[in-house]
């Protein structure tokens, strides 16, 4: 899929986050606090990303998982030393991931909301 076909198909929100590396508002997106089961998956490719036992309330205002799907993301360093997330397939940018998540692996990925879709089980 193209560029043009993607801001036909999302919405100027999401096109700014997952294809311009934007950041959704704080406590605006609606995984912020885990709902039902299932996978989240890439709002571009349908990628499987995020399972929901994975995710946590970290408390900061964005849907948070200690772990991604293996394979499912790729990471990018930063010129101001943080990690970016990317989606593996499309290369869409999800958010980033930082070293202090409350459960045993330590991490904290840290998503914006628009570039999930939540698949119930």
């Amino acid at each position: 899929m193209n560029e043009e076909d993607l801001k036909k198909k999302l919405t100027p929100e999401q096109y700014n986050v997952l294809r311009e590396k934007g950041t959704e508002a704080p406590f605006s997106g609606k995984y912020v606090h885990k709902s039902e089961d299932g996978s989240y998956i890439c709002m571009v490719c349908n990628q499987p990303l995020f399972t929901s036992d994975a995710q946590f309330d970290s408390g900061t205002g964005w849907p948070s998982f200690d772990k991604a799907i293996e394979g499912s993301v790729e990471y990018r360093q930063e010129k101001d030393g943080r990690t970016e997330i990317i989606c593996s397939k499309c290369k869409s940018h999800l958010g980033h991931v930082f070293d202090d998540g409350p459960t045993s692996t330590g991490k904290r990925y840290c998503i914006n909301s628009v570039c999930l879709d939540l698949r119930t089980k």
